[in-house]
């Protein structure tokens, strides 16, 4: 299943995709996506299937807008270097012995489709392409071997970086406003399978990251125990496994975003997530 939050004429909704129609779940509510609570990315597939069988109503994927789908109060945490490709790549002397985690703003990032915002003080706006993990059980200390048992879906996600700043501090770096995106929408693993999944990230349609799922120093159920030793994980939770080799930063020239480009990342069995670069006015 796909399953999207969308908006429509100053009203938000979440649904499931079946083909082009979406099929609503719970009705309409009045205000902004952005702060609409998103129940679906938290549900088993078993309650998804019965939330399909009652709706009622439905509207053509062509008159809503997509919206990030997450819930305002989740947590969004990112693992940092988790390819080792991209550890070389940035000359770190060896990969982590436990995994890195940085948290980000639900307001640092945009939906499919919207514009991803380059900002006045500084160039080195940065790509990265990475595969997002969905919670969907409150848990906490969570064995590695129960840890599948949490996810309730995949997204893409590009973690968009402002260089200069994260060598300020890491948590600066990767916080600005409408500088990442996620969506088009989360995937139930059962569409997902044991696929050793592709994603690839592409500027102005060159292609400038590609990796498998199994590249992953961590793997994704390591990334929730661990995650799950700090915190409460809870239903629609999100965390971004981290990004290959291919960063514009390590290209000679750096290679930074620039207004007018689109950057798209795209991940087998999950689906493409396309955003266009836009100055800070």
């Amino acid at each position: 299943m796909k399953l999207v939050k969308i908006e429509r004429g100053g009203a938000s909704a979440q649904g499931i995709l079946a083909g082009d129609e979406v099929r609503i779940v719970g009705g309409w509510q009045s205000g902004a996506a952005e702060t609409a609570p998103f129940s679906l990315g938290g549900m088993s597939l078993e309650a998804l299937k019965s939330a399909l069988g009652t709706s009622r109503e439905s509207a053509p994927l062509s008159d809503v807008t997509l919206a990030v789908p997450i819930d305002p109060a989740a947590k969004i945490l990112c693992a940092g270097l988790n390819y080792r490709d991209h550890v070389s790549e940035v000359k770190a002397d060896e990969a982590a012995a436990n995994p890195i985690l940085f948290s980000r703003f639900p307001d640092s990032l945009v939906a499919q489709g919207q514009p991803i915002i380059r900002p006045k003080v500084s160039e080195s706006f940065d790509y990265e392409g990475e595969i997002a993990v969905v919670i969907g059980k409150r848990a906490r200390n969570v064995a590695i071997d129960e840890a599948p048992s949490l996810v309730a879906g995949y997204s893409c996600f590009m973690d968009g970086s402002i260089r200069e700043y994260q060598n300020h501090a890491l948590m600066t770096g990767k916080n600005f406003w409408r500088s990442g995106a996620m969506g088009p929408w989360i995937v139930t693993p059962d569409e997902i399978g044991q696929r050793d999944i592709h994603l690839q990230t592409f500027v102005a349609g060159e292609e400038m990251q590609s990796a498998h799922v199994s590249q992953l120093i961590f793997t994704i159920a390591q990334l929730i125990s661990y995650a799950s030793r700090m915190t409460w994980l809870k239903p629609g939770d999100v965390i971004a496994t981290g990004t290959p080799s291919g960063v514009g930063a390590r290209k000679t020239p750096p290679r930074w975003l620039k207004p007018g480009e689109t950057v798209e990342v795209a991940i087998e069995s999950i689906g493409r997530l396309s955003n266009r670069v836009q100055n800070d006015e």
